[in-house]
């Protein structure tokens, strides 16, 4: 009788006792990114992708996003006459300028900013609702594309002409403004996709009462979580601001600002890419 040289393969595709895969099954694993029992690069950073990320600690996540916010402002309420994240000035501004409207050009400035923004608002509230609150790609991509928002302003502030915060409001001005504004409200989208809904990186007013008029001001560090996430974004500003107003009254002006900016958005970016997940259920 003539032997089978198949050297151990087993008809049906059946495993060996000892757990190998024969040549055909292992061949059908790898297709299916599955060699030798194992999951693929792939497959787990599409698990990676699709987990939604842990509300834990995601405060500190936006009080960093506070310092980006006073860095921005700052620098453009010196150099563009408005702001780009903190609303309420802007509408007073706007305010002013109705009542007034040949006065300057800035409440057309803060116009802009206010419009974009509560587009930004739409857009990043319906982006998270319609593919997942939380889901890991859909923070990272949203954080993305506010980075190359920011980025974009950057490089109309460095290649474009000379603007200040009077005169003709021109597209070297307005579209700055309006990227910058619109980007803005997804952070502030941020604090409701993480139920930190107090910190929404861009308003300061509710932190100040509530902050001073909380029962338990004088705590412990450790027995009022919320009194130090309240006490902590008016210093993030604060710093951001600093910083801003440094860069605004150097060579650099708003280039230097929005530069600094796009490095500090894109940490955030991977950090909610690096950013530990929900446990599985």
């Amino acid at each position: 009788m003539a032997q089978n040289n198949t050297y151990g393969t087993v008809s049906g595709g059946a495993r060996h006792g000892n757990g190998l895969l024969n040549g055909a099954d292992a061949e059908r694993a790898a297709l299916l990114g599955k060699p030798d029992g194992h999951d693929s690069l792939t497959a787990k950073l599409g698990r990676h992708m699709t987990r939604d990320i842990s509300k834990s600690w995601g405060d500190l996540m936006l009080l960093g996003c506070y310092i980006i916010t006073g860095l921005l402002d700052s620098s453009s309420v010196q150099v563009w006459g408005s702001f780009v994240s903190m609303q309420t000035g802007n509408t007073v501004y706007l305010g002013l300028g109705l009542a007034a409207p040949y006065a300057s050009t800035r409440w057309i400035r803060a116009g802009i900013s206010v419009s974009c923004f509560c587009l930004g608002s739409a857009f990043f509230a319906r982006y998270h609702r319609y593919f997942g609150q939380r889901k890991r790609w859909v923070m990272v991509s949203a954080y993305t594309l506010q980075l190359l928002m920011i980025l974009a302003a950057a490089l109309m502030a460095t290649l474009g002409p000379q603007t200040g915060p009077s005169g003709g409001v021109t597209v070297w001005v307005a579209v700055p403004i309006a990227l910058i504004a619109f980007q803005s409200a997804g952070q502030a989208v941020t604090s409701r996709v993480l139920s930190y809904g107090g910190l929404t990186s861009v308003v300061l007013t509710s932190i100040y009462c509530d902050l001073f008029s909380d029962q338990k001001l004088f705590s412990a560090f450790t027995e009022n979580v919320e009194r130090n996430r309240r006490a902590a974004a008016p210093l993030m500003v604060l710093v951001g601001a600093l910083a801003g107003g440094l860069w605004a009254h150097s060579e650099w002006g708003m280039a230097g600002a929005l530069w600094t900016g796009v490095v500090l958005k894109a940490m955030v970016t991977v950090g909610w890419l690096l950013w530990k997940a929900d446990p599985d259920i």
